[in-house]
C-alpha cells in the first residue's frame, strides 16, 4: 500500500519550530547524552561530535572533557547474537556512569537503532534501563522514535512509514521487514513493542505523542505527556519533519528539567535535535581532508582511494553497478562461498589483499573497490545468519587491515552498516575520531579518526539501505574531489 506524503499529512497541523537560541540553551542545560550506536551509520545526521569505538575509561573521559553536548559509542551490536549485545551494551553502560558518576556529571542514554526497525529490541533499552536503576537513576519511561527524516523514514499516528519510488510504505511492507535475523510485521509502532517484547508490553501500555499535539500543543504538551510516564513504560512520537523533532526534543527536556528520566530508542535524526544540531549541508573540501600523516609514516601513498562493499540489500548492489559504470574505479571481489570454506578461506584473502594493493600502487585513475559476491548465504536460523555475516565481515576487515599495512589510501569509504563498523574498528584501528557532518544529506557520514593507523585518512561511513541509485557513486566523487 504506497500512498503519497501529501495525502499520508493532509490532515496534519502545519509544523512548527523551537527557536534555535531556545534549544541551545535547554540543551545546554540538560543531560549529557551518551549514544550507544548498534553500527556506525548513526553519524549521518549529525557534524562535530566525538565518536568512540571503545569504552575504556580513558576513552570515555577524553569524550566526556569535549565541549560537546554528547558523543558517540559505537557498539556495533547489531552484528552481535542477543548474550554479547546484552554484555556490550551492559559494559558501556556501566564505564559510561562510572567516569559520569567521578566527573560530576549527569548523561542519559540513546540506544541508536535502525531507522527501518532492526536491532536488538527490546534487548538494548531493558539493558540501559537495569544499569541506570543499579546507579540509582530509575528510567521513567524509554523513548521510541525511530525518524530519519531525509530519506524519508517518517511516524504519523504511530505509524511508521518508508519513501520508496512508488510513494509512501508501511515500514512492515518492506523488505527490512523480512530481515533474516530482525523482521517483523507491525508498522504500527504500539503494535510492533507488543511483537517484540512477546506480550510484555501489550499495546494499550504504550503511549503515544501524536503529529498533533506535537504541532499544535508544542513542547508544553509533549512536557505533559511524557510527565505521566512511569514505570519504564515505551512512549512512541511521531515525526515527520526536523521542527517535529525539535519540538519533541524541547518538550522532552522539560519533562527531564522536572525530574523525569528517559531512555531513547532512535533513529539518526533524533540525535541530531537532542544534541541542538539543525541539518547542515553536505560537508565542504576542508571538512574531507583529515591531517597529513607525519613524516615517519613509511607506507605508500596512494591517490586513489579504497571502497569496502560488505551490504547485501538490493538497493547496494543497484549503488554498486551506477559506480560501476561511472568507469572510475575497479573492482576486486570477495568470494563468500571460500570465504566460508575454512580449507580456501586464508589463500583467498591473501589473494584478494595482493590486487587490492597493486591497484591502489599502480596509480591508475581508478578506485580500488573492494567488495563481497552479491548472492546472499543465508544461514539456517537467525543467529547462523549473524554467525555468517561476521565471518564475511572478518574477511573483508583482514583485507582492509593488510591493505593498509602497505599502502596509505587517499580515502577509505564502507558501504554497510557492520561492514563500516568492522573497517573502522578491526581495519583502520579508529579508538577515537570525530564526525565532521555528511557526504550526502542522511546517507553517508565522514569521520576523521584521531587515533591508529587511518590518522590522516578520510574515512567515509554510507548506511546499507539508504540513498539512491546514484548514492554511492556520489559519495565516491565527492571524496575523489577533496583527496584531488
Amino acid at each position: 500500500m504506497a500512498i503519497s506524503r501529501e495525502r499520508l499529512l493532509a490532515d496534519a497541523p502545519e509544523p512548527r519550530d523551537v527557536p534555535a537560541a531556545e534549544l541551545t540553551a535547554a540543551v545546554a542545560a540538560g543531560r549529557r547524552v551518551v549514544v550507544l550506536d548498534d553500527d556506525p551509520t548513526g553519524t549521518q545526521s549529525i557534524r562535530d561530535l566525538p565518536v568512540l569505538t571503545a569504552w575504556t575509561r580513558e576513552d570515555l573521559e577524553w569524550a566526556f572533557a569535549q565541549e560537546t553536548p554528547g558523543f558517540f559509542v559505537l557498539t556495533n551490536t547489531r552484528s552481535l547474537a542477543p548474550p554479547d549485545a546484552a554484555r556490550t551494551n551492559r559494559e558501556v553502560a556501566r564505564a559510561a556512569l562510572d567516569v559520569a558518576r567521578d566527573l560530576g556529571v549527569d548523561c542519559a542514554f540513546a540506544s541508536r537503532g535502525d531507522s527501518t526497525l532492526r536491532g536488538h529490541f527490546p534487548l538494548e533499552t531493558d539493558v540501559l534501563g537495569a544499569e541506570s536503576a543499579a546507579a540509582g537513576q530509575d528510567v521513567d519511561g524509554v523513548l521510541l522514535v525511530p525518524a530519519l527524516i531525509e530519506p524519508g523514514r517518517i511516524t504519523v499516528d504511530s505509524v511508521h512509514w518508508m519513501r520508496t519510488v512508488d510513494g509512501m510504505v508501511p515500514v512492515g511492507e518492506t523488505e527490512f521487514a523480512r530481515d533474516r535475523t530482525f523482521g517483523y510485521r507491525s508498522s504500527d509502532l504500539r503494535d510492533w513493542v507488543a511483537e517484540k517484547t512477546g506480550g510484555r508490553v501489550p499495546r494499550d501500555a504504550v503511549t503515544a505523542v501524536p503529529l498533533a499535539e506535537l504541532r499544535s500543543g508544542g513542547p508544553a504538551a509533549v512536557a505533559r505527556i511524557l510527565g505521566g510516564i512511569t514505570g519504564g513504560l515505551p512512549v512512541v512520537a511521531d515525526a515527520a519533519t526536523d521542527e517535529d523533532l525539535r519540538v519533541l526534543v524541547a518538550g522532552l527536556l522539560r519533562a527531564e528539567a522536572d525530574g523525569g528520566r528517559f531512555v531513547y530508542r532512535t533513529g539518526p535524526s533524533f540525535v541530531r535535535a537532542r544534541t541542538g544540531q539543525r541539518a547542515h549541508p553536505p560537508a565542504d573540501p576542508a571538512d574531507l581532508r583529515a591531517a597529513e600523516p607525519g613524516p615517519d609514516d613509511a607506507r605508500d601513498r596512494s591517490s586513489r582511494g579504497l571502497v569496502v562493499v560488505g551490504s547485501h540489500v538490493g538497493l547496494t548492489t543497484r549503488q554498486l553497478a551506477a559506480l560501476h559504470a561511472d568507469g572510475r574505479s575497479a573492482e576486486v571481489e570477495l568470494d563468500v562461498a571460500r570465504v566460508l570454506d575454512p580449507a580456501a578461506c586464508a589463500e583467498h584473502v591473501a589473494q584478494v589483499t595482493a590486487r587490492v594493493v597493486a591497484l591502489l600502487r599502480a596509480g591508475a585513475a581508478e578506485d580500488a573497490v573492494l567488495r563481497t559476491s552479491r548472492e546472499l548465504v543465508g544461514g539456517r536460523d537467525a543467529e547462523h545468519s549473524l554467525e555468517i555475516a561476521r565471518t564475511v565481515s572478518a574477511a573483508l576487515v583482514a583485507v582492509v587491515r593488510s591493505v593498509l599495512a602497505e599502502v596509505r589510501p587517499a580515502f577509505v569509504l564502507a558501504k554497510g552498516g557492520i561492514t563500516s563498523s568492522d573497517v573502522a574498528t578491526g581495519g583502520l584501528g579508529i579508538r577515537r575520531a570525530w564526525s565532521r557532518g555528511t557526504l550526502l544529506p542522511g546517507t553517508a557520514s565522514i569521520w576523521e579518526p584521531v587515533s591508529g593507523p587511518a590518522t590522516g585518512v578520510p574515512y567515509g561511513v554510507f548506511a546499507g539501505n539508504v540513498g539512491d541509485e546514484h548514492g554511492l557513486r556520489d559519495a565516491v566523487r565527492r571524496l575523489r574531489e577533496a583527496a584531488c
